[in-house]
């Protein structure tokens, strides 16, 4: 593995290494990933038009399928701009925690849409009309942990708010496949607050281990083809106590 590139931001360390190998498979391959190992994007050096990572590519056929011709949508954390780099010619908003990973995925994995707004991606989505969007794609992670203000009843609200009469909220989780609390809260507040539920899950061998999910919201049934769900099966969480901002403190931090 080749080290591109390394920076560090408030609270997280981020780079860019080139490998031979990703998750088994031969190739040339470069890859943002945070200090602690976990991939955030990853592009094929041979083929760069190819959605390496399943969660994305799960994704988008879900948006593709559902809405073939939707016009807009806002992605909560941009990464390396693979979701709005696929859809290229649409309006699509991002919204980038870290000015680095912004310009990285132009310098190092070809992203060439539209510039990333930089900032809190609640607040970003704030700024956008109500029922305007789409869809809503929430891919959002540091090294830190979880961003909890983003899977909070408040914020199930918001987005909700700002979808149109047939929009969807699209979530990467990342959690236990089994009795995990913070899948479990995301899988209430989602089901509490829209008429429609999907979740999908990566298998695993043992159902405790930790797995990438895909839970969706909508307010229309959700459809989709699993031989294009790269992998992911149907996986609905057991239903927790929906998260509020004030157990985190959010409300307080905006005063």
């Amino acid at each position: 593995m080749e080290l591109l590139r390394r920076a560090e931001e408030p609270g997280f360390e981020v780079a860019v290494y080139e490998t031979d190998e990703l998750y088994g498979e031969k190739g040339r391959f470069r890859v943002l990933q945070f200090a602690d190992g976990d991939v955030q994007g990853a592009l094929d050096l041979n083929d760069p038009k190819r959605i390496v990572l399943e969660y994305p590519r799960a994704i988008v056929h879900l948006m593709e399928h559902n809405d073939p011709g939707f016009e807009r949508a806002f992605i909560v954390g941009h990464g390396i701009g693979t979701i709005a780099g696929h859809f290229a010619g649409r309006d699509i908003r991002t919204a980038e925690i870290s000015p680095t990973i912004a310009e990285w995925s132009r310098t190092f994995f070809g992203y060439a849409g539209p510039a990333a707004g930089i900032g809190d991606g609640r607040e970003l989505l704030e700024r956008e009309a109500d029922g305007s969007l789409d869809y809503i794609v929430l891919d959002a992670f540091t090294e830190k942990g979880t961003p909890w203000h983003l899977f909070t009843r408040e914020f199930w609200k918001l987005a909700r708010r700002k979808l149109n009469e047939s929009g969807t909220i699209l979530l990467n989780v990342f959690g236990r496949g089994r009795r995990d609390s913070f899948v479990e809260a995301v899988w209430a507040g989602l089901s509490e607050t829209f008429a429609h539920t999907r979740g999908f899950a990566l298998p695993t061998d043992d159902p405790r281990d930790p797995t990438n999910r895909i839970l969706v919201g909508a307010k229309r049934p959700i459809q989709g083809k699993l031989r294009r769900m790269a992998g992911f099966e149907p996986s609905e969480p057991e239903p927790g106590t929906v998260l509020e901002d004030v157990m985190f403190g959010y409300s307080d931090m905006r005063r």
